[in-house]
């Protein structure tokens, strides 16, 4: 497993070596030991999640506070996705910014992200199947949303406005001006 450091405190892009042969390919998606000897990390996963999604859809920015707060591994089994995250953790000097990355099937990275980020991602595929595994249970009264298109956190989702879809409830997530005084 190749690591891959980001200008954001323990964000981490990893990359499993890939066994590939005629019957098609192998890998370790996760081995804790191996992780914590190149990370210095020691999340104890409690809980897997998948999803599965069409061509825009648009989850998040999601995260829970407190000590219902989630790292996660995540990753693409089938698909592509625009992964992105924004800094939640006032104490730190990225807190506001935001970080993107493409995960997909083909290329098989991971982004493990720790507590204290706000999470989501768009569908660029006909359809993908995200995967993650958390360090926390889901925990409703401790989520919170954050508004995908604040002006203030710039994001570039590479989509039209137009083509995304989002569910209900995260149409009406907060601004991080809003919500930062929540957290």
């Amino acid at each position: 497993m190749h690591i891959e450091t980001t200008p954001f405190k323990d964000l981490i892009i990893c990359t499993p070596s890939v066994f590939n042969d005629e019957r098609g390919y192998f890998y370790e998606s996760y081995k804790e030991s191996i992780f914590q000897e190149k990370t210095g990390l020691s999340p104890n996963f409690v809980q897997d999640n998948q999803s599965q999604s069409t061509y825009g859809v648009l989850r998040g920015l999601h995260f829970q506070i407190g000590e219902m707060a989630q790292a996660k591994l995540v990753r693409v089994l089938e698909g592509e996705v625009l992964d992105v995250v924004v800094d939640m953790r006032k104490d730190e000097p990225t807190f506001g910014q935001s970080f993107s990355i493409v995960l997909s099937a083909d290329n098989k990275k991971q982004l493990f992200i720790p507590r204290g980020f706000a999470h989501g991602f768009l569908v660029l595929s006909q359809k993908a199947t995200f995967f993650y595994k958390c360090d926390n249970y889901y925990h409703k009264e401790s989520e919170r949303g954050l508004k995908y298109n604040d002006p203030f956190l710039g994001i570039d989702w590479r989509l039209d406005e137009q083509e995304l879809i989002l569910s209900e409830k995260d149409q009406h997530n907060l601004d991080f001006h809003t919500l930062k005084q929540l957290v």
